[in-house]
């Protein structure tokens, strides 16, 4: 878990795959430390009048989820993210397991950078999220 990994060992179609239950304290947790009071995460009575029915845990929480997966499992930490696109293609409620797959589609040597895909599923198979980003290492010290 966060191991150094070197550019050089890393490859496209290199993946990974990692589930995880969605709790009530991971949306507190995110909730305090951003201050996205938004009702449809926090009230229940706002959300069950949307078209949800009831309270959503945090996209870009869920979205952080990839990232954490991307880092923990596969890249290691010394790629620095330099652009992300997250698209929430569902919802994700507390209480959802959520399966994301996370892999590398492009290497570029002359940049040092790798491009990442991710995909979120719900436990029926139901797409949650995709994500797009690009990572940037460093170049090795000179010996």
């Amino acid at each position: 878990m966060y191991d150094v990994i070197l550019f050089a060992d890393l490859s496209v179609g290199d993946r990974v795959s990692v589930s995880k239950t969605v709790t009530e304290a991971d949306g507190s947790l995110y909730i305090a430390a951003t201050g996205d009071f938004g009702p449809v995460h926090i009230d229940e009575d706002y959300a069950g009048s949307t078209r949800f029915g009831q309270r959503l845990a945090p996209g870009i929480m869920v979205a952080g989820l990839c990232t954490s997966v991307l880092t923990a499992e596969l890249a290691g930490v010394l790629g620095v993210s330099i652009e992300d696109s997250f698209w929430f293609t569902g919802p994700v409620f507390y209480g959802d397991t959520i399966t994301i797959d996370v892999w590398i589609s492009e290497k570029h040597e002359d940049t040092r950078t790798l491009v990442w895909e991710a995909s979120a599923t719900n436990e029926e198979g139901r797409e949650v999220l995709k994500a797009r980003a690009t990572l940037k290492y460093p170049r090795p010290k000179p010996q």
